[in-house]
């Protein structure tokens, strides 16, 4: 494999700083850049001729086996053998993956404790026999910590805000750490979610004085949505970067425009700018120089870091741009929880800027112990709920004990339980003392205990590092685009493509998001939310987003038309009536590789596409889904 060699995946530098904006005056490349683009370019060339080179799929029957594929995949990439300590970690920390037969590519993120570390916990608050173990989604239940919402003065919270629990402490401690960020420059606040770190950030920006508000996203996002809609209330001129068809990259010219102050005379701030250095949708990677532009020319800099790996914080250039503001966010169980709370980083030199306001998002983490401590009828309506609730759970979990492992009826039974089927039994002050106990022995988070808490999944990736991660993810991204896009619909003398991907295709340094969408016989589009629906059935996880922000050359206007679409909302709703820009874009299916992801995972969703090359099964299940859901289905 010369070619393989040639193409040095570990000497092929990922780091974004390396990958620099292209000025109109720009001297030739140098030396490093030049052997890095070859690098990449031999990957990638790698990629398209090693698996069944000249060779197109159209019929999911005459695929390669599972063995014959893995062959050809280790025969491209031999290194991929390196990162067994990978399949190792999975298989002793993250068996339920296994277990339960599930394929889980529906979020980018971090978890902060593994698989078997919550079920340790579970397990000595409830002996399990060995004729019966409660199901997965039962020990997602039982988390090493609750969470507290509360209303606060972000300003304040930031300059004054208390230690907190020794848990909070030493978890900020470790996240901190995990992402090599000093508390000596940053404050850390945890946020109820990822939209709730957006808001706080809109509800105290001094958008009177800075009342711009740029972001560079090709995709619809909940949270940016919020920010937005918050904003604009406060007076924010609104305005984002686009991105060019049909490649999907920033359209460089009109954001340089946006971003550059014409007058540099001026000292105030222009704004915020709001950067995400990779697409959770697409997979796109962007340049951190589109930052430190942003800083030579008087902006503040909000790094959105939730649609980068786990390892990809490693490469961040925090030494080089110090952004003002970065949100990122951790996930409780890979595969089971995937919405985790929010972190917000705030740089301490920038928390005077900040405007006072009082607001919900902000929470605290309370300890188990500290949660299930009195039963007594001290403290808030809120805070008895949660005492309750969480004894109730425990109750539930030793009468449920019994109820087999990985079913769904495990999980209706209990919820019918909760709902007033079957009363808990009560327990005794006595009894919950005992458990107390047992959970702050298991778990070491007693006030009076350690101030260190074991995250086990920030140190599996730790253990593992930058390049075992990235190379693995980066062979099984571009492996499965390769796939996909040999398959072709049969019968069609124009070989006409089953799968539409968008934005990056094979290419070195590309995230493993991905963003598509499949086509029938006649080149009518299935609906996303059907494909979700049947990969949901097939024990795959997948999701849908909506790709917005784009901009067409002229030479695109007929490709425009036939591709662009409105968004579905509300018809009686006023808001939904308005023609907007951003209320025009393109539903697509999406999937994310996690750290744990193997090629297993990409060959079963590689042959469960290959399904829709069967005009009958499309047919047949466009059909069942609008007899199900009373609907026809749009294409």
């Amino acid at each position: 494999m010369e070619t393989e060699k040639g193409a040095g995946i570990h000497g092929c530098c990922p780091n974004p700083l390396l990958i620099l904006l292209e000025h109109p005056n720009q001297q030739p490349i140098s030396k490093i850049k030049s052997t890095t683009a070859a690098c990449r370019h031999s990957f990638a060339a790698t990629t398209t001729s090693s698996f069944f080179p000249n060779t197109h799929f159209t019929n999911h029957e005459s695929l390669p086996s599972y063995q014959e594929s893995f062959a050809q995949f280790l025969k491209a990439y031999p290194k991929y053998s390196e990162t067994r300590q990978v399949d190792k970690i999975r298989n002793q920390e993250y068996y339920h993956l296994s277990v339960s037969n599930h394929v889980c590519l529906d979020y980018i993120g971090i978890g902060l404790f593994s698989y078997s570390q919550v079920q340790s916990q579970v397990t000595a608050l409830v002996p399990v026999t060995s004729s019966s173990t409660p199901s997965s989604h039962e020990w997602s239940d039982y988390p090493f910590f609750d969470i507290s919402c509360k209303s606060v003065n972000l300003k304040s919270e930031l300059l004054h805000g208390g230690r907190g629990s020794q848990l909070e402490s030493s978890i900020k401690k470790k996240i901190m750490n995990f992402l090599n960020i000093s508390p000596n420059e940053y404050s850390l606040v945890f946020t109820a979610n990822r939209s709730s770190a957006f808001k706080l950030i809109a509800e105290s920006y001094p958008f009177k004085t800075s009342q711009k508000l740029l972001t560079a996203y090709d995709h619809e996002s909940e949270a940016l949505e919020t920010m937005v809609n918050t904003s604009e209330k406060r007076g924010a001129n609104i305005m984002s970067a686009e991105f060019k068809w049909p490649r999907l990259r920033i359209n460089s010219a009109k954001l340089r425009k946006l971003i550059i102050r014409k007058n540099k005379k001026k000292k105030k701030s222009r704004g915020l700018f709001v950067f995400p250095l990779q697409s959770r949708v697409t997979g796109a990677s962007y340049s951190y120089q589109w930052m430190s532009l942003a800083q030579e020319n008087g902006w503040h800099v909000l790094l959105d870091a939730c649609a980068l790996g786990p390892k990809d914080m490693d490469s961040f250039g925090l030494s080089l741009i110090h952004p003002d503001f970065l949100i990122c966010s951790f996930y409780k169980v890979f595969g089971e929880n995937p919405t985790g709370f929010g972190c917000l980083l705030v740089k301490k030199s920038v928390v005077s800027v900040l405007e006072a306001s009082v607001s919900t998002g902000n929470v605290s983490l309370i300890p188990p112990t500290q949660l299930l401590n009195s039963l007594d009828s001290s403290g808030s309506g809120t805070e008895l709920e949660q005492k309750t609730n969480f004894v109730t759970k425990l109750d539930e979990l030793h009468i449920s004990g019994s109820y087999s492992a990985h079913n769904g009826k495990s999980e209706n039974n209990l919820t019918s339980t909760k709902e007033g089927g079957v009363a808990p039994k009560e327990k005794s002050k006595e009894e919950s003392d005992q458990s107390i106990s047992t959970l702050g022995n298991n778990t070491k988070l007693e006030e009076k205990g350690s101030t260190e808490i074991q995250c086990r999944c920030l140190d599996h990736v730790d253990s593992l590092g930058l390049m075992q991660i990235g190379s693995r993810r980066r062979y099984l991204v571009n492996w499965l685009i390769s796939g996909l896009l040999k398959l072709q619909h049969p019968n069609r003398l124009d070989h006409f493509p089953l799968v539409k991907i968008y934005g990056p295709k094979i290419k070195f340094d590309r995230g493993t998001a991905m963003a598509f969408n499949l086509f029938d016989w006649k080149g009518e589009r299935v609906e996303p939310i059907l494909i979700q629906k049947l990969a949901d059935r097939n024990n795959i996880s997948l999701s849908h987003g909506f790709l917005s922000h784009l901009w067409f050359p002229d030479k695109y206007e007929e490709e425009k038309q036939r591709t662009i679409e409105r968004k579905k909302g509300d018809e009686n709703d006023a808001e939904s009536k308005k023609s907007k820009k951003t209320d025009l874009g393109i539903s697509v299916v999406t999937i994310a590789l996690g750290f744990l992801a193997n090629f297993e995972d990409v060959y079963r969703l590689w042959t469960f596409i290959a399904q829709f090359l069967d005009a009958d099964f499309v047919e047949k299940e466009r059909w069942r889904y609008s007899s199900l859901y009373q609907k026809t289905i749009e294409v």
